[in-house]
């Protein structure tokens, strides 16, 4: 089998289209069709059904999917291994993490990066817009929620819970929130993207329209207001880890739990994603799997 046939059959199972998985790869429909027939007839079982208006799976084909995607990342991880061994990643990764993420948690994960890769070099910016990709030299970023661009390259790192918190100073004058519903009582702190203001948080049976007389558009700022006492906040946990654990805020409504946030890790096209961006991710992927799994 080849390689190049497995990773199509694992993109037309993701975008459930022969077309959109062609446009993706800038090959023809009738290409990745003859490619996805190649490979029933070397499995000997039909991997989806077609007609004229969709594109669903097999049972068999579920079963390969999840056995290939195995594969694939298996055969990826040996690569990235035999690269890292080899010692040859050079250059300069430039990379655009969000604010709060970028001056806290990932610094010292990528002095790490920096010592197992001395050839690299690294070209931090700092923002939470995505538009860094046209305002900045950029080959990729680290951004919660999936891009809405489809050309660009995502690869997912994490879910990550998110949390109602405050400080013990805020609590200790205002009292805590027994219930979501009861947070338009108190002083939310609010953050601010592309014009786009996030006043709405959700929880397992409800989403809460929340206001605050503080809003940014710097997530680092919003916790700092936090743990001043200024008010509650709705954080992703890994931008509160180290604060939850040293008591600096206080984990809020835990009976209501939130929907997890995805983690992504963006590059702007497919041509940039290079050895050092794979093994980026790789490290990116094991850290937040033991952050979130305490």
């Amino acid at each position: 089998m080849k390689l190049s046939d497995l990773d199509l059959f694992i993109r037309i199972a993701e975008t459930g289209s022969l077309t959109a998985t062609a446009n993706q790869l800038n090959i023809t429909p009738a290409g990745v069709s003859s490619a996805l027939k190649r490979l029933e007839k070397q499995l000997s079982v039909p991997l989806f059904i077609r007609s004229t208006r969709q594109l669903r799976i097999t049972p068999q084909g579920e079963q390969f999917l999840f056995h290939c995607r195995q594969a694939m990342h298996s055969l990826e991880q040996g690569r990235l291994s035999a690269l890292q061994t080899q010692g040859n990643m050079t250059g300069t990764l430039r990379l655009s993490v969000p604010s709060d993420l970028g001056r806290n948690t990932l610094l010292p994960w990528l002095d790490e990066f920096l010592e197992i890769h001395p050839l690299l070099s690294i070209d931090l910016t700092v923002g939470d817009s995505i538009s860094d990709f046209f305002l900045e030299p950029v080959d990729l970023a680290l951004r919660y929620g999936k891009p809405e661009d489809s050309a660009m390259v995502s690869f997912e790192i994490a879910r990550v819970k998110r949390i109602t918190c405050a400080s013990p100073d805020y609590l200790s004058v205002h009292g805590e929130p027994a219930t979501p519903e009861e947070l338009a009582n108190h002083h939310c702190l609010l953050y601010r993207r592309a014009g786009r203001l996030f006043n709405q948080w959700d929880y397992a049976n409800s989403q809460i329209q929340v206001e605050g007389k503080r809003v940014s558009n710097d997530t680092d700022i919003v916790k700092r207001w936090a743990l001043a006492g200024k008010g509650i906040a709705y954080r992703s946990l890994i931008d509160i880890h180290t604060e939850l654990e040293s008591g600096q805020l206080v984990p809020l409504l835990t009976d209501y739990s939130s929907p997890p946030v995805e983690l992504h890790l963006i590059c702007p096209s497919r041509e940039q994603v290079s050895p050092a961006v794979m093994a980026f991710r790789e490290q990116l992927r094991d850290k937040l799997s033991a952050m979130t799994a305490e």
